[in-house]
């Protein structure tokens, strides 16, 4: 008794310290979010915090300026188009991935998370290259390509994470009783993998929607996705609407996870 006496007394500091190392460390990661969504909120001039006094004028002056209100529509046309796109296209790399065994496997594997391991800058000027090529430098098709290359990635190692964790028994299964290979997928893979599915083109949105290596370099001429108008506020003014308008990307972030707990669950997605 004196022994496990002992031993939780020397485990109870280390446990303690790992807790307040654990705070600490959620501190750190919210308190950039917390300050710029509280400086969007102020009635000062200037980005501060803690907010001078409480508005919302700078959300109307936001959607009253046309630069950024069409950067913004811009990125949620590209962000929906890329999380549709990799979904489908992610889904069928990682059949594709199941039905890959041996060292194979882990080549197929790298190849699709290739983008991660490259250098966006590196990307982005070789996909410039190729567009020109192929005659879509700096057109709307162009950008769209290369924000879907750059969150494939994403939407696929959420997709194989969840297509990993189907039994192949039940393939079998379903094959034993009759069905095609259209059925079994449609009645028993995809409502399996769903959540790592709705998952993964959530992850693909939100990349696409804060790229801006690949968009500076992609963008058509005459179009500034957010981050992009985003920059261009902030070179000649330093108001609170920069603050306005990053909350507001942080809101989406926040939608795209409340849309995932509505229609998966956030147990079942991870």
């Amino acid at each position: 008794m004196s022994d496990a006496t002992s031993a939780f007394s020397h485990q109870r500091p280390v446990n303690i310290a790992f807790g307040i190392l654990i705070i600490l460390l959620y501190v750190f990661l919210m308190a950039p979010l917390v300050m710029i969504v509280g400086a969007s909120f102020t009635g000062g001039l200037l980005i501060d915090f803690p907010p001078q006094g409480l508005s919302l004028k700078w959300y109307f002056e936001f959607f009253e300026r046309q630069d950024l209100v069409d950067g913004l529509l811009m990125s949620l046309r590209i962000g929906a188009i890329t999380a549709v796109v990799t979904m489908t296209v992610a889904m069928m790399a990682a059949l594709a991935g199941q039905a890959i065994s041996g060292r194979l496997s882990g080549w197929f594997q790298l190849g699709m998370t290739l983008p991660l391991l490259v250098p966006e800058l590196l990307t982005a000027v070789g996909l410039l290259f190729f567009l020109y090529k192929i005659e879509l430098g700096k057109t709307v098709v162009g950008l769209q390509m290369g924000h879907i290359l750059m969150s494939f990635p994403y939407a696929y190692v959420s997709i194989a994470a969840a297509m990993r964790q189907v039994p192949a028994s039940l393939e079998e299964a379903s094959a034993s009783l009759g069905a095609t290979g259209w059925q079994t997928f449609r009645l028993v893979i995809l409502p399996l993998v769903m959540p790592g599915l709705a998952m993964g083109g959530i992850f693909a949105f939100i990349n696409s929607f804060d790229l801006y290596t690949i968009s500076l370099l992609l963008k058509p001429l005459g179009g500034n996705t957010l981050p992009l108008a985003l920059f261009d506020f902030l070179t000649y003014e330093f108001k609170p609407t920069a603050a306005a308008a990053a909350t507001l990307s942080i809101l989406l972030s926040i939608l795209g996870v409340a849309i995932v707990q509505k229609l998966v669950g956030l147990q079942r997605a991870f």
